[in-house]
């Protein structure tokens, strides 16, 4: 007689490639029955897009299969249910993943990396939406080719527009090709109109195309929509890297966890010598070394990027492709069990660091702050350090610490200075040198 033990010890063998563990100890195998040999579960997946979905039910329907008095295996896909907390907007709680694409400055793709991320989505078969809220400048009309459809209201609630199954909506679609021309208040206003008045239905993503920057209007996105994470568009230019860490903090005071970031118009391929050219520098590996996050995908320098009127649009750039894998990899990383953290305090003299082995590392507060890599610390071009340590004072204190997903922390100094972060790497390699 086949037993319970038995189907789920036969499949402690499939390992979750991002996650690192089995598939039963991280719960995934439910509503696991056994009649004469007959055997049937449900295989919950941390994403209903997850990229080895497939692979999984293959694996498991082999192992199963193999148990001695197994007759048949059948496997029934589902996802976990998103922990939303604080949904103020009814027409998103029907959303499965909301995704926010976010740049700090304009002019580094933004608007282009989110609609090619929903047009690849939707080549997946997912229901997917996509809202421009940049009130200032809406892309969407432009990169669809749509810049005066007819508008339909059911009730109080717009429709959006449906483009090949893909849902649009855009705030140019509703204030034409006007300028607008408002004060902040009236601007955040606007935006929630847009947010809380468009009717999605049920959707497996809504991409969110941000305004840029990080001031109310979008915070008050942010706020609203809760978001399960976000992405951070930039290009490898000095100019825009130094705004990267200023739209990690903002999404992580807001408790949004940052996905990673995606590198726009990183290099060129040459038609002579088909070699890659980054003419603006090549900064994935200081990305992550100074920010902890990983680069999802670096878009290289191509005609026809912003095109999205054909729904091939992209198919045939790999790093979409690549991006939109990693998305989904990373949104289920992120509603699996979170990993235990360190745990960060200020203290005087010291940072304290208590690691998730029991280890406690005790690091001079002005060893910290001398290492830090942001843009008025370090030289973006040529990594020579700016910050003159002897202008740090010994006693220098930190005033608080803030825990930034599960890669770093960020450290405000009572001397003025905010925008350090320090991953985990980085913390271990100094209390090295203690």
């Amino acid at each position: 007689m086949v037993t319970e033990a038995q189907v789920l010890d036969s499949m402690r063998g499939i390992i979750d490639p991002d996650l690192g563990r089995d598939i039963v100890s991280l719960g995934f195998i439910k509503q696991l029955t056994i009649e004469e040999g007959e055997v049937s579960f449900l295989l919950e997946l941390t994403t209903p897009a997850c990229p080895v979905k497939e692979q999984f039910v293959t694996d498991c329907k082999a192992a199963v299969g193999g148990i001695e008095g197994v007759t048949s295996v059948e496997v029934t896909l589902g996802a976990m249910q998103p922990k939303k907390q604080n949904v103020l907007v009814d027409s998103l709680s029907s959303i499965d993943s909301v995704i926010a694409v976010s740049s700090c400055k304009g002019g580094v793709g933004k608007s282009t990396v989110a609609a090619q991320l929903a047009r690849s989505m939707q080549r997946e078969g997912l229901r997917v939406g996509l809202l421009d809220t940049d009130l200032y400048g809406p892309s969407v009309p432009t990169l669809f080719n749509m810049h005066r459809p007819e508008l339909m209201m059911r009730g109080n609630m717009l429709i959006p527009i449906e483009v090949d199954g893909l849902k649009v909506m855009s705030m140019g679609f509703v204030l034409g090709d006007s300028p607008a021309v408002m004060r902040g208040p009236m601007v955040s206003g606007y935006c929630q109109q847009i947010l809380q008045q468009t009717a999605w239905g049920e959707l497996d993503y809504l991409i969110i195309d941000m305004p840029p920057g990080t001031g109310d209007i979008q915070l008050t996105l942010v706020q609203q929509a809760a978001l399960d994470g976000a992405i951070i568009v930039t290009t490898p230019h000095s100019l825009s890297m130094v705004d990267v860490a200023r739209g990690i903090l903002m999404f992580e005071k807001v408790n949004v966890p940052v996905l990673g970031i995606v590198e726009n118009m990183s290099y060129f391929t040459c038609d002579e010598c088909d070699k890659k050219h980054h003419i603006f520098g090549n900064s994935a590996k200081a990305l992550k070394d100074r920010f902890g996050l990983d680069t999802l995908a670096e878009f290289p320098i191509v005609n026809g990027l912003s095109d999205m009127q054909s729904p091939d649009a992209g198919a045939d750039v790999e790093a979409v492709a690549t991006m939109t894998e990693n998305v989904h990899r990373a949104v289920g990383k992120r509603r699996a069990e979170q990993p235990a953290l360190p745990v960060v305090t200020a203290e005087p003299g010291f940072i304290h660091v208590q690691w998730p082995d029991g280890k406690v590392d005790q690091i001079p507060n002005k060893s910290v702050r001398c290492s830090c890599r942001c843009a008025s610390c370090i030289h973006e071009y040529t990594g020579e350090l700016l910050l003159d340590p002897d202008t740090i004072s010994p006693d220098i204190q930190a005033e608080s610490t803030h825990v930034l997903g599960n890669y770093a922390v960020s450290i405000a100094w009572n001397d003025g200075h905010t925008s350090g972060i320090f991953t985990w790497d980085c913390l271990k390699d100094l209390a090295a040198k203690v």
